[in-house]
C-alpha cells in the first residue's frame, strides 16, 4: 500500500489538492491581475519628465475618444430629435392619412367621416377643403395654402388648437374671421383683429372668363405650431366659407384621418376602406413624405460612420502612444522578467496601461455627450448670444428650437462601440512588450 503523509493523505491526493490550489495562478507567478500589475499599470499612466510626449500621445488619445463618444451620442440625439420633432409636427397637422374620392365629388363626406371615426384605432376624421392663395397686406404679400375646416375639427388638432397665440378659436364656424400663422403674421405685418386679403385664382365664372376672387377676412386666431414652413404657409377658414369661397358647394377635397400608432397603416388601410363604403384612394404619411424622411436616414447613417472615425483615430493614437511606451520601458520589462514576472503578466500591465485610456475616456464622453443632450437648446441659445449669429435658422431646419433625443439603444451601442476599441487597440502592443527578450532589453544596460 502507498505511503500516507501525516496528514493521512496519500501523496497523489496531495499533489491533486496542491495543483487545485495553485490553478488560478500561473505558473511560476502571481494571480492574473493582481495588485502589483494593477499598480504598475497605473504608474506607467503617470508619466515622469523625461516621458512627457509619451503623455502628451495619451492626453490626446484620451481627448479624441472622449470627443468622439460625445460627438456621436450629441449627433443621433439632434437627429432622433430632429426626426421625431418633425415628424409630430407634420403628423399633428396632416394626419395619418388622406382620403380622396374616386368615382365622384365627396359630397356625402359627414357620414363617410363619421363612419371611418369609427374604426378601432382612429382618433377622428376631418373632412376638408384645400386650396392655394395669395394672401396679401397694406405691408407685403405672399402665397399661401387655404384650409377650409369646421371650428370642432381645428380644435381636436393637436398643433393648432393647444398653441393659439392670439385671438381665439370661439366662434369660428359663426364668423368670417381666419386661423393664420404667427410668422405669416410677422411676415404681414398684422395681428388678432386686423383684416388680411386672400386672391384666389380659380373665382367667378363671367362671360370673360373666371375672375381672381378677392376677399377681405378678419383675422380671429393667430396660431404657432413651430415649424417655420408651416407657420408661414398656412390660413385655417371655416368650412362652409371654404366652400363658397372655392366654388365647392356641399363638397369637400379630401378627409384627413388621424390614428393612434402612425407605423400602422398597413393594418388600417382595409378597414378604412370598408368603412368608407364608397370607392376611394388613401394616401399615408409614409407616402406622402417619403423622399424627406429617407433622406434623413441616410444622413443620419452617413453622420454616424462619419463620426465612427473620431473614435477610431484616438484608438490607433492609443497604439502609437502604447508601442513608444513598451520601446521606453523595455529596460523596466526586463527587470521584471528577471525578477519572475511572467509574459502573460508583462501583457496584463501594458494592456490595463492602454484600456485604461479608452474606458475613462469613453465614460468621460457619456457623461459629457448627456450633459449637452440636456442642455442643447439653452446651448444653442448661449452661444448664438456671444457669436451674434444664429445657429439654427428656422427658415432652413423647419423648426424654431433645436431638439435632442437620447435613444438608449444607439448610446449604449456607441459606449460598447468604444469600448471594444478601447480593449482592442493595446493588444498588439501589450503582445510586443510580452514577447520582448530580457536579454536584449538588458544587454547594453
Amino acid at each position: 500500500m502507498a505511503a500516507k503523509s501525516a496528514s493521512g493523505a496519500t501523496p497523489d491526493r496531495s499533489r491533486g489538492k496542491a495543483a487545485k490550489a495553485a490553478a488560478p495562478r500561473e505558473a511560476g507567478g502571481t494571480r492574473p491581475f493582481s495588485a502589483y500589475e494593477w499598480m504598475l499599470s497605473l504608474r506607467y499612466l503617470r508619466a515622469r519628465r523625461k516621458e512627457g510626449f509619451i503623455s502628451v500621445i495619451a492626453g490626446f488619445s484620451f481627448l479624441g475618444i472622449m470627443l468622439g463618444v460625445a460627438t456621436l451620442i450629441i449627433v443621433m440625439a439632434v437627429m432622433n430629435g430632429f426626426r421625431t420633432e418633425l415628424l409630430s409636427k407634420i403628423l399633428g397637422l396632416n394626419g395619418h392619412m388622406l382620403i380622396q374620392p374616386l368615382d365622384g365629388p365627396l359630397t356625402d363626406y359627414e357620414a363617410v367621416a363619421q363612419r371611418i371615426a369609427g374604426v378601432p384605432g382612429v382618433k377622428f376624421a376631418v373632412p376638408l377643403i384645400e386650396g392655394q392663395a395669395l394672401a396679401s397686406s397694406p405691408f407685403n404679400a405672399g402665397g399661401v395654402l387655404v384650409r377650409g375646416i369646421s371650428e370642432k375639427d381645428l380644435r381636436e388638432l393637436p398643433s393648432i388648437g393647444s398653441n393659439i397665440r392670439q385671438g381665439t378659436l370661439e366662434g369660428f364656424d359663426s364668423g368670417e374671421g381666419v386661423a393664420i400663422g404667427k410668422r405669416l403674421a410677422d411676415q404681414l405685418s398684422l395681428r388678432a383683429g386686423d383684416s388680411i386679403t386672400l386672391v384666389a385664382p380659380r373665382g367667378a365664372v363671367t362671360p370673360m372668363g373666371t375672375t381672381p376672387r378677392i376677399k377681405n377676412y378678419k383675422i380671429a386666431a393667430v396660431f404657432e405650431i413651430g415649424m417655420s414652413e408651416y407657420d408661414s404657409a398656412f390660413v385655417f377658414m371655416p368650412l362652409p366659407e371654404a366652400q363658397a369661397y372655392f366654388n365647392k358647394d356641399g363638397d369637400v377635397t379630401a378627409i384627413e384621418v388621424y390614428t393612434d400608432n402612425a407605423d400602422a397603416m398597413d393594418a388600417f388601410r382595409p378597414l378604412v376602406h370598408a368603412a368608407a363604403e364608397r370607392p376611394i384612394y388613401i394616401v399615408d404619411w409614409r407616402q406622402r413624405n417619403a423622399t424627406f424622411f429617407n433622406a434623413l436616414q441616410v444622413e443620419r447613417n452617413v453622420m454616424f460612420l462619419i463620426l465612427t472615425l473620431i473614435v477610431l483615430v484616438a484608438a490607433f493614437n492609443i497604439v502609437s502612444g502604447l508601442n513608444m511606451l513598451v520601446k521606453d520601458k523595455g529596460r523596466d520589462i526586463g527587470i521584471l522578467r528577471t525578477m519572475g514576472a511572467t509574459r502573460g503578466a508583462i501583457m496584463r500591465i501594458f494592456l490595463v496601461t492602454g484600456a485604461a485610456i479608452g474606458v475613462v475616456g469613453t465614460f468621460a464622453g457619456f457623461v459629457l455627450g448627456l450633459v449637452v443632450c440636456l442642455n442643447v437648446e439653452e446651448i444653442r441659445q448661449f452661444i448664438s448670444w456671444l457669436t451674434a449669429t444664429e445657429l439654427f435658422s428656422p427658415e432652413l431646419y423647419y423648426l424654431s428650437r433645436l431638439p435632442a433625443e437620447m435613444n438608449a439603444g444607439e448610446t449604449a451601442t456607441v459606449v460598447i462601440m468604444a469600448l471594444v476599441l478601447s480593449f482592442l487597440a493595446p493588444l498588439y502592443p501589450s503582445w510586443r512588450a510580452a514577447r520582448l527578450d530580457p536579454v536584449e532589453a538588458l544587454r547594453y544596460e
